[in-house]
C-alpha cells in the first residue's frame, strides 16, 4: 500500500509592478501556496491552494497532514471524507461533554471555515497527482477522458491607476493578437451607466468575432445589476460572472437569470457541492465556476461537474488551467472551457513556477500527457519568491 508519509505548504508570491484592482479589492501581487505530499514508497504529489491569510492556511496543511499520515494515498475519497469530518461535531470531539474520546479531535473553527476548506484542496489536488502518477497516466485518463485541445480565454482589464477605456481596449485586443478567441474583462467598479460604456469600448477594441465575458466580482444589487445587463447586452456579452453582492442567494440569481438576457456564471467562491447545488437546481446560474483551488479540491469538483450535468449547466472552472483542464477533459458533454491569464508578462506566476506550460493555438490549450497533473516544479522560482511565515 502506498501511504501517506508527509505534507508540507510552500507559500510564493510575485510582486505586481504597480497595484490593480477589481470592484471588490486591491492587488498587490500573484500569490499561491504549492502543496507538496510525499509517500512512503517516493511518490511526490503536488497540488495548488488559492486563498488567505496564506499563514493559516499554511497551518492547517500541517494540522491536516498530521491527521493523515499513515493513510492510503491513494484512497482520495477516504482522506478527503476524514479532513472534511473536522469541520462539523462529532459525539466524543468535546471535553467534558460525558462521552469524550481522545481519538477524536474537536472540530475547526466556524470563523476559519474558508481557510480549512482551502487547506483540505491542496491536500486533495496532490493526492489525485499521486494517484495518476502512481498509475503512470495523466489525470485526465485516469477519469476516462481523452487528449484534445481545450476551449480557453484570456483575462484582464484589472482597473489600474491612471488608465482609460481605451487601455483596456488595447490591453484585451493584446490577448487576441496572441490567438485568444474569447477575453474576459474585468468590470463593476463603476455605475452600471459608466461600466456599460467601458464594455463598448473593449468590444470595440476587439472587434466583433471574439467572445467578450464579464467578469463582475458581486458589485450590484438586483435591480442595477437588470439595469447593467440591459445595457451591455448590445455589446454581445457571452456572460456575467458573479454579478450579485456576496449576501443574494441563489433565490435572486434565478430573479436575475430570468430578466438577464445574458446567461450568468458563479461559483468560484462556493466552498462545497451542498452550496453550489441550489444556484444550479433553480435556475439561477448556466455556467459552473467551481475552483478546485480555492475549496474542497479535485474530489469535490467532480461532484460539482456531476450535479451540473444533471442539470443542463455547463462546467466553466475558476483559473489554475494547468489542474482544471483535467476536468474538463473528463467531461465532454457539459465542460465548457478553462480560465488563462495570458502570457509570461499578464501571468508570470503559473510561468514561472511551472517548467512546462499548456500550449495555445488557435484560441485552444493543448496539455501534454504526463502522469498525473504533469507539473515540474522550478524550485529555483519558489525560492526566489517563496514568503517565510
Amino acid at each position: 500500500m502506498t501511504r501517506i508519509a508527509s505534507v508540507a505548504a510552500h507559500m510564493i508570491s510575485v510582486p505586481r509592478p504597480e497595484p490593480v484592482w477589481t470592484a471588490q479589492e486591491e492587488s498587490r501581487a500573484w500569490s499561491v501556496i504549492l502543496t507538496e505530499l510525499r509517500t512512503d514508497d517516493g511518490l511526490v504529489g503536488y497540488g495548488e491552494i488559492h486563498g488567505a491569510p496564506m499563514p493559516r492556511i499554511c497551518e492547517w496543511v500541517a494540522r491536516f497532514g498530521r491527521a493523515i499520515e499513515g493513510m492510503d494515498a491513494l484512497a482520495h475519497g477516504a482522506v478527503w471524507d476524514r479532513l472534511f469530518a473536522l469541520t462539523t461535531p462529532r459525539p466524543g470531539s468535546i471535553p467534558n461533554a460525558g462521552d469524550a474520546r481522545p481519538d477524536v479531535p474537536p472540530p475547526t473553527p466556524r470563523g476559519e471555515r474558508a481557510q480549512v476548506m482551502a487547506a483540505i484542496a491542496g491536500i486533495d489536488i496532490a493526492l489525485w497527482d499521486i494517484k495518476g502518477k502512481a498509475a503512470g497516466m495523466p489525470v485526465y485518463r485516469l477519469l476516462g477522458g481523452e487528449n484534445r485541445p481545450l476551449f480557453t480565454y484570456a483575462t484582464g482589464g484589472y482597473y489600474r491607476r491612471g488608465a482609460d477605456d481605451a487601455d483596456y481596449g488595447r490591453e484585451l485586443a493584446g490577448f487576441v493578437e496572441q490567438g485568444y478567441r474569447a477575453v474576459k474583462l474585468k468590470t463593476g467598479a463603476g455605475s452600471p451607466e459608466r461600466e456599460a460604456a467601458r464594455v463598448g469600448a473593449v468590444r470595440r477594441a476587439i472587434g466583433p468575432e471574439p467572445l467578450l465575458l464579464l467578469d463582475m466580482n458581486a458589485p450590484y444589487d438586483l435591480a442595477d445589476c437588470i439595469d447593467f445587463a440591459h445595457r451591455v447586452a448590445e455589446h454581445d456579452v457571452f456572460w456575467l460572472e458573479e454579478p450579485l453582492h456576496w449576501y443574494l442567494q441563489p433565490a435572486d440569481f434565478a430573479v436575475l437569470a430570468a430578466a438577464s438576457p445574458i446567461p450568468l456564471a458563479h461559483g468560484e467562491r462556493e466552498w462545497t457541492r451542498f452550496t453550489v447545488r441550489d444556484f444550479i437546481t433553480v435556475g439561477g446560474i448556466k455556467y459552473v465556476q467551481f475552483d478546485a483551488t480555492r475549496a474542497a479540491g479535485f474530489t469535490e469538483a467532480l461532484r460539482v461537474a456531476a450535479l451540473a450535468e444533471q442539470h443542463g449547466a455547463m462546467v466553466a472552472p475558476h483559473t489554475a488551467p494547468e489542474l482544471h483542464a483535467h476536468l474538463v477533459l473528463a467531461l465532454p458533454r457539459c465542460a465548457w472551457g478553462v480560465e488563462s491569464h495570458g502570457g509570461a508578462e499578464s501571468d508570470p506566476l503559473a510561468f514561472g513556477l511551472f517548467r512546462n506550460h499548456p500550449q495555445l493555438r488557435d484560441g485552444h490549450l493543448t496539455i501534454g500527457d504526463a502522469p498525473g497533473f504533469g507539473l515540474e516544479i522550478d524550485w529555483a522560482f519558489v525560492e526566489k519568491y517563496r514568503i517565510n511565515g
